[in-house]
């Protein structure tokens, strides 16, 4: 057979995020996209320099913490103008937090900016120069680029105060505390490369050796007027970037996408996942009137009506190349029930970047958690909320109790195990078969000599009877036939056993 069309997946975690390595499927095999669950309130933005809009949130794990950046700022409906711009008691900034679990954050005092006479408060940045070059979406993280300066071990990229009049800018912190400008001139300009009015965001992508940007600007589709959508660009060195491209999402419907939160999932890196916040505008009338706090709506709407009728939520998707992606149409994080203040533009804005949380059922594997905003335009403060789902666990290739089938496209592995993050109903099982890449049954690797998988784990090995070595296989082309009963697969890799 050709060879050029058999995929080499090493040792790699593949996540069925998608079907990169489905051929054919049958009897009712879909890919389903799993919620996460709500849980507590970990941050309260309540301090006196922070404030109801506070979001645009980056954190991520440095050693043994938790590190968080977020903007600080202020609306007070009954005073601001049309453009929404701050109307509290203090400047646009960015604060920092930290945490040793993710569950319960601490602000330090960090001393370095002033606020009402003192300097005791963790506000992190403030921009340079009169327009606060970067502070705007500021969006930092640690390099693993092997060649970086320690000077510049992090780095950031944010906007001008006035996001809607301003360029980006890149940022270098040598402890991701202390922060200044990279360069003076900006790295994108609005007027040739983007909007930049929202989180922009870049990082290291350590598989493929280069730097990735993801930014916002307003895409014209068909002659229409401008939706907001993401573009990505890339660099050898964060100083210089390719002209920004938008990102295409393989037929998916146009829709209007805030934020982006593109990054590589940490326990498979050559795999993007996002987690871009979907803007709905709608009109007013009973619809929106029946939706929570009906007066506060309309105080905000008179300022400008979208304050008051659009809402946001937050999606799913995921890239091979971190241009194409594909999009699921289904919330993510929908607003959910009707509580005090929330179905609201500005809510459920999901933070960058993920860590891992033990579960709340003793013995049970740790989950993923991340956090999400709620709680906007209202009072002193905005929430940021946790939510946790399995690990790896966003989307899965799902088998109905009636049975289904999937069969792979052909691949070829290093290691000597085949294991599954699987689960099962105490009905149902997966059987798996190996197959020569053109169709045909292994010798001992058949569907009859496979032992059933049944239960929950994240990491299961299959067994195969007769003492069947999977290592004999290494590096041969094959394929994977699977029988799914009232199951869902999440991932796959292939292992080495001690």
């Amino acid at each position: 057979m050709n060879t050029d069309n058999v995929i080499d997946i090493g040792s790699r975690r593949e996540l069925f995020v998608d079907d990169y390595l489905i051929a054919d499927k049958s009897g009712g095999a879909r890919l389903r996209l799993h919620k996460p669950v709500p849980r507590e309130v970990v941050l309260v933005t309540d301090e006196p320099w922070e404030g109801n809009m506070s979001g645009y949130v980056t954190l991520f794990r440095d050693g043994d913490r938790l590190r968080m950046y977020y903007k600080a700022w202020q609306l007070d409906v009954e005073q601001s103008s049309g453009d929404a711009g701050p109307s509290g008691p203090h400047p646009l900034w960015v604060c920092y937090a930290e945490s040793d679990d993710g569950l319960s954050w601490r602000r330090p005092e960090l001393g370095l900016i002033e606020y009402q006479g003192s300097r005791t408060n963790n506000v992190v940045w403030q921009g340079e120069g009169e327009k606060q070059h970067g502070v705007h979406g500021f969006s930092p993280f640690k390099d693993a680029n092997p060649d970086t300066s320690p000077a510049a071990r992090y780095k950031a990229v944010g906007g001008d105060r006035r996001a809607t009049h301003g360029h980006l800018y890149a940022m270098a912190s040598p402890d991701g505390i202390h922060w200044s400008l990279l360069q003076q001139e900006p790295i994108m300009r609005q007027d040739v490369h983007g909007a930049f009015d929202s989180q922009n965001l870049a990082f290291w992508d350590t598989v493929r050796g280069e730097y990735r940007i993801y930014v916002r600007d307003f895409h014209q589709y068909d002659g229409g007027r401008g939706m907001r959508d993401i573009k990505t660009a890339t660099s050898p060195d964060f100083y210089h970037w390719t002209d920004p491209v938008w990102l295409d999402y393989g037929g998916a419907p146009h829709e209007q996408l805030y934020t982006n939160q593109v990054q590589p999932y940490y326990r498979a890196p050559h795999i993007y996942i996002g987690f871009p916040t979907r803007y709905v505008e709608r009109s007013w009338g009973p619809a929106i009137e029946q939706l929570p706090e009906l007066e506060h709506r309309r105080r905000r709407a008179a300022i400008n009506e979208r304050y008051g009728t659009a809402l946001t939520e937050g999606l799913f998707m995921t890239s091979r190349d971190g241009r194409t992606f594909k999009r699921w149409g289904e919330a993510f994080i929908p607003p959910g029930p009707q509580l005090k203040g929330n179905w609201a533009y500005g809510d459920n804005y999901q933070c960058r970047g993920m860590f891992e949380t033990p579960s709340p059922l003793s013995g049970a594997p740790p989950e993923l958690s991340f956090l999400a905003t709620e709680g906007a335009w209202r009072g002193k403060g905005k929430r940021l909320r946790r939510y946790s789902m399995r690990i790896d666990g966003f989307v899965s290739l799902h088998g109905p109790r009636s049975g289904a089938t999937m069969t792979t496209k052909p691949f070829t592995f290093r290691g000597d195990a085949l294991a599954l993050n699987v689960a099962t109903s105490a009905a149902g099982s997966i059987r798996v078969e190996i197959r020569e890449a053109s169709g045909d049954p292994i010798e001992g690797f058949s569907l009859d000599d496979c032992h059933e998988v049944i239960g929950d784990e994240l990491e299961r090995i299959v067994r195969w009877r007769e003492g069947a070595e999977v290592s004999a296989l290494a590096g041969h082309p094959i394929r994977l036939h699977f029988v799914l009963c009232d199951a869902d697969l999440y991932a796959m890799r292939f292992v080495e056993r001690a």
